[in-house]
């Protein structure tokens, strides 16, 4: 068995858009692991979000 990882971009992060994202992969069996954020310059809002899962898996999947 190997860790595999699974990372979905989000390009309008809100809260609701984030939710269903962890939701849904969460639903198919991964893990969630975090968020990882891309900020503006010009704003306190960022840009887009990263959300990573991993789950356990055989190595020729």
């Amino acid at each position: 068995m190997t860790l595999r990882y699974k990372v979905v971009e989000c390009s309008s992060p809100s809260d609701t858009e984030l939710e269903a994202i962890v939701n849904e992969w969460v639903a198919k069996g991964w893990r969630f692991e975090g968020f990882q954020f891309a900020m503006r310059e010009a704003s306190k809002r960022p840009a887009m979000a990263f959300v990573t899962f991993t789950q356990e898996g055989d190595e020729s999947a």
